[in-house]
């Protein structure tokens, strides 16, 4: 009788349908965030490129130098790159989320789970012995419904415990260091808005009494960038990859104890 109420309120969720809204809203959120993180990436890379393409013209003891300081920034340039690459996968993988709970929110999905519980439940109602086939479909069907749902909740809420303070810092740490990138020069005579990031650079350069100074500085924020870029792969691998796959294999290995011979279930003929 108990497994009987169970799989009654199961196909009653189906229909309803609670849980679809709250893991859509959260696989929403997650695709906001990876969309955000992948813009301040895509930001933070063309800072870098154009201080790595600022060319610096120096002469000390009379003699002319042309330096690219920016080149301090090439190993973080890569890695940003990298980056911006996986965002744009975790927001593919949040993508994916939604439409896979679309797909299993649709009203033949729950037909189907209703008609096969229905099989499942007239049998066990007359007392005929159970179906080991019939019990794998009434599992799998219980996973095709409520599956991905339980994926991103069960994602969502470990992001929510562990990882959003990561997020946090880092997004705010990538912005930032593109924001100080970009603004190495101070205002000059030409209005900002008419002023290239190239020609600002430039110019903070050539005001630089002390271009060693300079350089220690982008190397600084070229060490807070990889600190939190790394922070932030760390946190949508998580996300998007390691805890949904690890929800899934326990989901589909508690199905499987479930028909299992010795099982629940129970095996049946």
């Amino acid at each position: 009788m108990l497994v009987l109420a169970a799989l009654g309120l199961a196909v009653a969720l189906a229909w309803l349908g609670p849980m679809d809204a709250a893991a859509s809203a959260h696989a929403q959120a997650g695709l906001k965030r990876a969309l955000a993180t992948f813009a301040a990436a895509r930001a933070l890379n063309a800072a870098i490129s154009v201080a790595k393409g600022t060319e610096l013209s120096v002469a000390p003891a009379g003699l002319g130098v042309t330096l690219t300081p920016g080149q301090v920034l090439d190993p973080v340039d890569d890695l940003v790159e990298q980056f911006s690459s996986l965002m744009l996968m975790a927001s593919v993988a949040f993508g994916i989320e939604i439409a896979l709970i679309r797909m299993g929110a649709h009203w033949l999905v729950a037909a189907m789970l209703t008609a096969i519980a229905v099989a499942w439940a007239w049998r066990a109602w007359r007392g005929q012995p159970r179906l080991a086939w019939l019990d794998r479909l009434v599992v799998a069907a219980l996973l095709v419904r409520f599956a991905m749902p339980l994926v991103v909740l069960g994602s969502e809420a470990g992001f929510r415990l562990f990882l959003e303070g990561d997020y946090a810092a880092g997004q705010a740490a990538i912005e930032s260091s593109g924001r100080e990138i970009d603004a190495r020069a101070a205002p000059s005579a030409v209005p900002k808005g008419e002023e290239s990031i190239a020609d600002r650079l430039k110019g903070w350069w050539s005001r630089a009494p002390d271009v060693g100074q300079k350089i220690d500085e982008l190397k600084a924020v070229a060490g807070r960038a990889i600190e939190h870029v790394v922070r932030l792969i760390v946190v949508f691998l998580l996300q998007t990859l390691v805890v949904p796959l690890l929800l899934l294999w326990a989901l589909v290995r508690l199905g499987k104890g479930l028909v299992a011979p010795g099982g629940r279930a129970g095996s049946g003929t």
